[in-house]
């Protein structure tokens, strides 16, 4: 079908399963965070990752969490590690000492739920689409499943304890 843009899915991990998406505009990025104390996931839609994204995604968690120090633990993606968003930090940070910064980023190894909290949960909503993955006949139906999954919190939280070790940042 000429002009079809083939997106990629979670599905069985001995076979490859291919979900059409027919409009490229369809597809969507997830960005997502979990308050350690509050326990609270704080998810945004956009239509890409990227340095812009990323800082719009931080300028998110500063709206939810007003006069809160931010602590980020993340993977080393290319956007995560940016210019666009390390001129942020600094912009954030100019004036903070170290130890009392307002946002301070931890790099972890990509996509290691046992180190980073989202990519727990980002591991459940892929087991969770795997086991539906014969409904989901179009991008936009595993869409819709993966936003259900996270709407009714069909997940479990992380063992949040796991990461006592980073109060001492703030």
């Amino acid at each position: 079908m000429s002009g079809d843009i083939c997106g990629y899915g979670w599905g069985n991990c001995k076979e490859r399963r291919t979900v059409d998406v027919l409009n490229y505009r369809d597809r969507q990025t997830y960005y997502g965070a979990v308050d350690l104390f509050s326990q609270e996931l704080l998810i945004q839609k956009t239509k890409t990752a990227d340095g812009t994204q990323t800082v719009n995604f931080i300028k998110y968690l500063q709206s939810q969490r007003p006069n809160s120090r931010l602590i980020l633990i993340w993977d080393g993606a290319s956007y995560h590690r940016g210019q666009e968003f390390q001129d942020y930090l600094a912009e954030v940070n100019h004036h903070c000492q170290d130890n009392a910064r307002q946002i301070h980023c931890q790099l972890f190894a990509p996509y290691a739920p046992s180190e980073n909290p989202i990519e727990n949960i980002w591991s459940q909503v892929k087991n969770f689409l795997k086991r539906f993955h014969c409904f989901c006949k179009s991008f936009s139906i595993t869409k819709r499943l993966f936003e259900l999954f996270i709407d009714y919190h069909l997940f479990t939280m992380p063992n949040l304890n796991h990461y006592d070790a980073f109060s001492h940042l703030f």
